[in-house]
C-alpha cells in the first residue's frame, strides 16, 4: 500500500505531504484545487511521462516522493533488488523530479534508475480506474482484455500456453510460405545461390589465404636477393671455404688465446666461457641461415605466376562476397541455409505442410478451452455487473458479454468479445456506450470497474472520479461499494460526491488560497467535524448551512452503519 506520497512545485500545490492508510481515503476539494495535482504526482511516481507545464510557475523543477509499504512476495521488490535498489522490511521509496527542460529522473530505493522502470514497477503497485479508461472498455479489445482478466489466474495461464503455441505455429506457417513463394522468383534465388557456392567451393579460399599468398609473393619475387644477401651472411659466420677466415673462426682463436691466458690466470676464465657462448650462439645462427637458404629452394610447389593468378581469383571473390575473407567464409555458411529454405522439394514442402498442420491443431485446441472458459467468465461476468446494476439504480438493465466465434487464429485465440446493454426488460440488447446516457454509463463502467477490480492483485486501487454522472440512491451504492472493496485493499478515490466521500475511512480535502500574485493548495486531513462541513459544502455549497450539514450527519451515520 501506499504509505504517503510528498509533493512538492507541481501545478498549483508548492509543497504538501499526503499520509494514506489502509482502507478507503477520499480526496474532496473544489474545482482548480488541485485534486488533479494528487494523481499527476502519483502518476509521475509510477512512470508516467513529464513535461515541464506541470511544474509550479517560478520553480525549476518539481519533486515527487512516494513510500510503499509492500508484502515480502510482492514482484516489484525484486524488480527494484535486481535494478540495485535498497528494500528494507518491504518498505520501498520512489523518487521523480522534472525539470524545466521536461527531463526527469528516477530515483529507486535510493538508486538511480531508468524512468521506465518506474513503469514495470507499477503494475504490482496500483491499479488506476478513471474516466479514460471507461472510454477504453467502449473498445472490443478492452472488452475481450476486461473478461480475461475477471476469468483469473488459470485462466491467464492458459493464454500465455496458447500465445506460445500460436507464435510456433505462425513461424512454421511463415517458413512454408516463402518457399511456397512463386516458382520463378524463388528459381532465380536457387540458381544465383546456387552459381555463387559452386563458384565458392571450386576457390576453396581458406581463412587468412589472402595475406599468406600476398607474403609469399613478395618473397618469390626477390628470391635471388634474398639468396645472395642470406648467403654472404652465412658465409661471413661460416665459411665453407678451406682457408675462409670467418667470423666463427675468429672468435674461435680468441677463445683459444684467451683460454691459454687463463692457465696463468683465472680471472680470465670467464671471458673464455663467454667466447664459447658467442661461438655457439654463432654457430646456430648459422644454421638458421643455412636452413632459410634450403627453404628458398622449395619455397612453394606453385610458380610466381600461379600465385598472382590465384591472388586475383580471390580478389574477384572479395569484390563480390567480401570485403574480407571472414565476410566471404559468412555469407558461404548464410547462403547454404538460405538455399535449403528455399528448397522446393516435395519432401521439403511435406515436412513443412505437416508441421504447420500439427502445430494449428495445437493451436486451436488450446484456443478452444480458451473459448470454453470465456464463456463460463462471461456469464459470471454478466451477472455480476447486472446485480450491481439494481443498486445503481438501474433495475431492469441487463449487460450481456457475447463471445463470437472467428475462423481464423489470432494472438487473443478464436473469440471475439463484446459487451452489450439490455437498457430495460425486453430491450434490444445493444453495444455499451450507445444505448445508455452518460449518467448510466458512468453505472454501467463503474460496476464493472469495482468488479474487476476483485480480481486485480495490486494492494491499492484508485479510482479518479468514476462516480461522474452518478447521484442520488445510486451514489450512497457507489459509496458503499468502493468501502466493500476497501475491506480488502487500500482504496483511494478522487471524488465530487458527498454520498461516496461519507464511506471514506480517511478523508483528505485539498483546500486552494489564492490572491492576486500567489496561488497555492494545501492538504488537509478532516476530522468528524471538519469531515461534516466538508460534505455540507459539496452537497450545497455552503459548509456552515444548517440544513446541508444535517444532510452530511445523516450521510455520515448512515455510512457508519451500511
Amino acid at each position: 500500500m501506499i504509505e504517503d506520497i510528498f509533493i512538492r512545485d507541481l501545478g498549483v500545490i508548492s509543497e504538501a505531504k499526503l499520509n494514506f492508510h489502509p482502507g478507503l481515503t477520499v480526496l474532496t476539494g473544489e474545482t482548480g484545487a488541485g485534486k488533479t495535482m494528487v494523481l499527476t504526482a502519483l502518476g509521475l511516481l509510477l512512470g508516467a511521462r513529464a513535461d515541464s507545464g506541470m511544474i509550479r510557475a517560478g520553480s525549476p523543477q518539481a519533486i515527487l516522493e512516494g513510500n510503499w509499504k509492500l508484502n515480502s512476495n510482492n514482484p516489484a521488490i525484486q524488480k527494484a533488488e535486481e535494478a540495485g535498489a535498497l528494500v528494507e522490511d518491504g518498505e520501498l521509496l520512489l523518487v521523480r523530479t522534472v525539470g524545466n527542460d521536461s527531463r526527469s529522473k528516477a530515483v529507486i530505493g535510493g538508486r538511480s534508475a531508468p524512468v521506465g522502470l518506474l513503469n514495470e514497477l507499477a503494475e504490482h503497485l496500483v491499479v488506476v480506474h478513471g474516466q479514460s479508461d471507461q472510454i477504453r472498455l467502449k473498445s472490443p479489445v478492452a472488452q475481450r482484455v476486461a473478461l480475461d482478466r475477471f476469468a483469473g489466474g488459470k485462466h491467464q495461464e492458459l493464454l500465455a500456453v496458447y500465445l506460445e503455441s500460436f507464435n510456433s505455429w505462425r513461424s512454421a506457417k511463415a517458413q512454408l510460405d516463402e518457399v511456397l513463394k512463386s516458382d520463378s522468383t524463388r528459381a532465380a534465388q536457387i540458381e544465383e545461390l546456387t552459381e555463387s557456392l559452386e563458384l565458392l567451393a571450386k576457390l576453396a579460399i581458406k581463412p587468412n589465404e589472402d595475406v599468406e599468398l600476398a607474403d609469399l609473393a613478395k618473397r618469390l619475387t626477390h628470391t635471388e636477393d634474398l639468396r645472395t644477401s642470406v648467403g654472404l651472411a652465412h658465409e661471413a659466420l661460416l665459411s665453407d671455404a678451406f682457408d675462409g677466415v670467418d667470423a666463427v673462426g675468429l672468435v674461435g682463436k680468441a677463445r683459444k688465446a684467451i683460454e691459454n691466458a687463463a692457465s696463468h690466470d683465472s680471472s680470465l676464465e670467464p671471458t673464455a666461457a663467454k667466447l664459447s657462448e658467442v661461438i655457439e650462439n654463432l654457430n646456430d645462427v648459422a644454421v638458421e641461415l643455412a636452413s632459410y637458404l634450403s627453404s628458398l629452394e622449395s619455397e612453394s610447389s606453385m610458380s610466381l605466376d600461379e600465385i598472382q593468378s590465384r591472388r586475383s581469383e580471390i580478389r574477384s571473390a572479395l569484390r563480390r562476397f567480401g570485403p574480407t575473407i571472414e565476410d566471404l567464409l559468412e555469407y558461404e555458411k548464410s547462403s547454404s541455409h538460405r538455399l535449403l529454405d528455399l528448397d522446393s522439394s516435395t519432401e521439403r514442402v511435406e515436412e513443412l505442410t505437416t508441421r504447420v498442420a500439427d502445430l494449428e491443431s495445437r493451436a486451436k485446441g488450446f484456443a478452444k478451452e480458451i473459448s470454453e472458459s470465456r464463456k463460463i467468465a462471461a456469464k459470471q461476468l454478466g451477472e455480476r455487473v447486472t446485480s450491481e446494476l439494481v443498486a445503481l439504480a438501474m433495475s431492469g438493465s441487463k449487460l450481456h458479454v457475447e463471445i463470437e466465434p472467428t475462423e481464423t487464429l489470432s494472438a487473443t485465440g478464436l473469440d471475439n468479445v463484446s459487451f452489450l446493454l439490455e437498457s430495460y426488460a425486453g430491450a434490444e440488447p445493444r453495444p455499451i456506450g450507445k444505448g445508455a446516457s452518460g449518467g448510466e454509463l458512468s453505472r454501467i463502467m463503474l460496476a464493472l470497474e469495482v468488479i474487476l477490480a476483485e480480481s486485480d492483485s495490486a494492494p491499492t486501487f484508485i479510482f479518479d472520479e468514476v462516480d461522474a454522472g452518478v447521484g442520488g440512491a445510486a451514489a450512497i451504492e457507489v459509496g458503499r461499494r468502493l468501502a466493500k472493496l476497501a475491506k480488502n485493499a487500500q482504496v483511494i478515490v478522487v471524488t465530487h460526491l458527498a454520498q461516496v466521500a461519507a464511506f471514506a475511512d480517511q478523508h483528505l480535502a485539498i483546500i486552494k488560497t489564492s490572491d492576486a500574485m500567489f496561488t497555492a493548495s494545501d492538504v488537509l486531513v478532516l476530522d468528524q467535524s471538519a469531515k461534516a462541513e466538508e460534505l455540507a459544502r459539496m452537497l450545497s455549497g455552503l459548509s456552515d448551512s444548517e440544513t446541508a450539514q444535517s444532510a452530511a450527519l445523516e450521510l455520515l451515520e448512515l455510512a457508519k452503519n451500511s
